[in-house]
């Protein structure tokens, strides 16, 4: 019998599948990727073809196992992380969907979302998900898909995220399940019953019957289905793609903080094992090891990279990202500019989506370096805004943020991000963190690791950034911004 020596990983995303191979030792080894087509059936609307999402994903297992030379006989396990809160109902029986997934990014459940506010029920969803009445979670999407399907087969319909629609499709319709970070990110999940809550499940037009079981995000989801490998491989360790990534950097102690930059950034901070009843960002299931819960409060910030891509691709004001980076370390400061990122309204904690974008206080010294730099500190304020906010809540100020993502590689804006929150910034060594998050999980339940602890040393910092400013430095920066935001939002009255 061939020795059990490769993970195999799937990391479902927004715009394509990626399947990975690791070996024992963590280390990625190969990885493959396949796009998906993005449906647009009206603006603000956005759905995937999950047959395509399936199929994607066995041609990538298929593929990236040939890249690695190895076959079913060798996998330890299949573990999985996914993009969150994408919706889709299929048929238990048939196995097909009812329509395509609706995306996390869509709006159609926003009318839904304004009925239910009208009737005065959103703090009683905040205080039983942790999450802010809206569209952007699974709850009104599925409520959206029930009610224009008036014929659906409430008898035999499944609901489920994305997660649990391809662990029924790998085990061949015997499991349907979920993890807890993934059901905590629904908005029908109760984080104090740690349960589907019966109220909620009504409010949106759901049956109990239709919901997946939740597990441990280390629990053993069954095994692929006769017929898909040489042989059954054992399926362990399911994530949210975010989730996954704070579980991939390992903060596993309460305060442990790690900010994903992108086209936007989600901060995540470790609260311990009791939620948070949080006003200006959210409260979520972390993840779950052995039944045990560890919370986290999230913030997701609108635009950061995509702060930078606007002035590059849309204004056209420089001719590369790397440029901005450049002319931003060129000038001492901002000379007093400040730059809001408000394209598309302003998220956490300011929850004001009708703003917009704003450069402020320019002069006639302002030269395109100041307006660079402007730029690259509006990540770093957003953030910082996200975490103090985490801290009046929580009580918490990070000893440590951990970071990855592109624009990590951009060594001014990390030590402007450590000068601001005067604490180190650490990047680390790992890319695909996701995927090595689900993996993680996937290894502590066939016993390749013993324990969380254990895990965590196989960690490896690229560098540390540690703060260089004084105080007074910190403030005037800060308040400038603080200045301008207020102003921005004063503006829109």
């Amino acid at each position: 019998m061939a020795q059990k020596k490769y993970f195999l990983t799937i990391d479902q995303g927004t715009s394509g599948t990626k399947a990975l191979v690791f070996g024992r030792d963590g280390q990625l080894i190969c990885r493959h990727d396949e796009g998906h087509e993005q449906f647009y059936p009206r603006p603000g609307w956005v759905e995937h073809d999950p047959e395509e999402i399936f199929a994607n994903t066995l041609k990538a297992m298929a593929k990236v196992m040939e890249m690695a030379g190895t076959d079913s006989s060798e996998i330890i396990c299949v573990s999985l992380s996914n993009q969150r809160e994408t919706t889709l109902m299929w048929n238990r029986v048939t196995g097909k969907s009812v329509m395509n997934a609706v995306v996390w990014q869509c709006r159609r459940g926003e009318d839904i979302c304004k009925e239910l506010e009208k009737q005065g029920v959103a703090p009683d969803v905040k205080k039983k998900t942790g999450l802010v009445l809206s569209p952007y979670f699974s709850a009104a999407k599925a409520r959206w898909i029930m009610d224009s399907h008036p014929g659906i087969d409430r008898e035999n319909v499944l609901f489920g995220t994305m997660d649990s629609y391809l662990i029924w499709k790998l085990t061949g319709g015997a499991v349907h399940a979920t993890d807890f970070s993934n059901a905590s990110r629904t908005q029908l999940f109760n984080l104090q019953t740690l349960a589907w809550d019966g109220e909620l499940l009504e409010m949106f037009h759901l049956d109990r019957s239709m919901m997946p079981e939740v597990r441990s995000s280390n629990a053993l989801f069954g095994e692929t289905a006769e017929g898909l490998f040489d042989v059954p491989i054992p399926l362990a360790g399911v994530l949210g793609d975010s989730h996954a990534a704070f579980f991939g950097q390992c903060c596993t102690e309460r305060g442990m903080t790690k900010t994903t930059y992108g086209t936007g950034s989600s901060i995540m901070m470790n609260i311990g094992d009791k939620p948070i009843d949080s006003v200006n960002v959210v409260t979520s299931v972390g993840f779950a090891v052995d039944e045990e819960v560890v919370y986290v409060l999230e913030g997701n910030v609108n635009c950061t990279g995509a702060t930078v891509k606007w002035l590059v691709d849309d204004i056209e004001l420089f001719s590369s990202s790397k440029e901005v980076g450049v002319l931003a370390a060129s000038v001492e400061d901002n000379q007093g500019v400040y730059l809001v990122p408000a394209l598309t309204g302003l998220s956490a904690p300011h929850w004001n989506s009708d703003v917009r974008a704003v450069i402020s206080n320019m002069s006639r010294g302002t030269k395109k370096a100041h307006i660079a730099r402007a730029a690259e500190e509006s990540i770093v304020f957003q953030i910082m805004d996200v975490i103090n906010a985490m801290g009046e809540e929580s009580g918490i100020r990070p000893a440590e943020l951990r970071v990855d993502g592109g624009p990590t590689r951009d060594d001014f804006l990390m030590q402007f991000q450590a000068d601001m929150l005067n604490a180190p910034v650490t990047r680390t060594k790992i890319e695909e963190l996701s995927a090595t998050g689900a993996m993680y999980m996937g290894g502590l339940a066939l016993k390749v690791w013993n324990s969380v602890a254990e895990i965590g040393e196989l960690r490896v910092a690229e560098k540390t950034f540690r703060p260089e400013q004084s105080d007074g430095w910190r403030e005037k920066n800060y308040s400038g911004w603080q200045r301008a935001v207020r102003n921005l939002i004063a503006s829109e009255r």
